[in-house]
This record gives C-alpha cells, sequence and structure tokens, in this order.
C-alpha cells in the first residue's frame, strides 16, 4: 500500500473517532489545557503568548480561553502557499485566511520568540509524535524552521485518537512533542 493511501485511510477512520468522542470529551480537554496554561502562567513573568487555531468541525474549541487573565492568544493564518504565520488575537474583526478561516490578519505576524506554546488540532497522533492532520502540511512547512520548531508544540486529540501503532509518516513530517487530551497533558521524551 502506498503511504498517501494510508495517510487517506488513517483519516477516514480517525476523523470517525474524533467525531464520535469529541462532544463527549471537549470540557475535559478544555480543563486539561487550562491546568496546563495555568501551572505556564506560575512559572514566567513576562508576556505569555499562545498559539491556538480557531476551531473547524469536531476540533476542540479553545476559544474560551481568550478570557483567561494574563494571557494572550495567537491565531493562525494560512496563505495560499500554504505557509502559516501566527497573528496577536486581539478584539479587531477576523479576517478569513486563504483557507477560508478566521485570523487576526490586521495584527502583524509574530516572531516564534514571542510565542510560548503552540496548541494544535489532530485528527491522531503516535507515540512518537506523528501527527495526522488534514493532509495540507501547513503545519509541517512551518515547524521545519528551527526557530518554530523550538517552540513546544502539542496537538489536541481524545484519548481514541493516540494511535498505538506508528501513524503513516511522510519524510517532511515532523513529530510533535505530545499532546493533550481529557485525561493528561503527555510529553514526548526525544
Amino acid at each position: 500500500m502506498n503511504l498517501s493511501k494510508e495517510k487517506k485511510e488513517a483519516r477516514i477512520l480517525f476523523s470517525k473517532k474524533r467525531k464520535e468522542y469529541i462532544f463527549l470529551e471537549e470540557k475535559l480537554i478544555i480543563f486539561q489545557v487550562k491546568n496546563l496554561i495555568a501551572s505556564l502562567l506560575k512559572k514566567h513573568d513576562s508576556e505569555n503568548i499562545i498559539g491556538i487555531y480557531w476551531p473547524l468541525k469536531y476540533e476542540v474549541d479553545l476559544r474560551s480561553l481568550k478570557d483567561l487573565p494574563g494571557l494572550s492568544l495567537a491565531l493562525p493564518a494560512s496563505n495560499q502557499k500554504g505557509e502559516i504565520t501566527y497573528h496577536r488575537w486581539t478584539n479587531k474583526p477576523l479576517i478569513k485566511d486563504a483557507y477560508g478561516i478566521l485570523s487576526p490578519l490586521d495584527e502583524p505576524a509574530l516572531h516564534p520568540n514571542q510565542i510560548r506554546l503552540l496548541i494544535v488540532p489532530a485528527l491522531a497522533i503516535d507515540h512518537n509524535g506523528t501527527r495526522l492532520g488534514y493532509g495540507g502540511g501547513c503545519f509541517d512547512r512551518l515547524r521545519s524552521k528551527a526557530k518554530w520548531k523550538s517552540i513546544e508544540a502539542l496537538v489536541i486529540v481524545p484519548s481514541v485518537c493516540i494511535s498505538s501503532s506508528f501513524l503513516p509518516k511522510d519524510k517532511w513530517d515532523i513529530p510533535f512533542d505530545g499532546w493533550i487530551n481529557e485525561k493528561e497533558v503527555f510529553k514526548i521524551h526525544k
């Protein structure tokens, strides 16, 4: 079987699993995210910018984090080439990016050293940190740059979407640092 077909089949399988479980587990996952952020806020006095995402269908909705004191959020924006930039999420109206996803494109792009943590949606992840996304490669392109790769990056998935076997992986797939699910924040030791 070729890798492209393997990924397509895995996307179908884990899309179904995520769709089935996400609404049952979403509140618990958000609780885990808030606990992680609270621990990060205690450790540093400087501004804390966390990169999250604008939720698509069946993704955990983290937009309520915007109300947490002492925290600034950034949202990604993709261009026509599938390249991502992160922009501080302010109270200005959001604009659709190249994929039609709302983003604060009126704000300047942030530098990697301004962002403390990236939280990224996923269909699945395995114990090596291989993320199964939607196939656009946007996060891999971003994280192929050393400064962006140095930022801790965790995926959001319900526990049923943590694959016990290796997920199909292309040479450009960059492993993530762990995941957040309804039970835990798990960091992969590399």
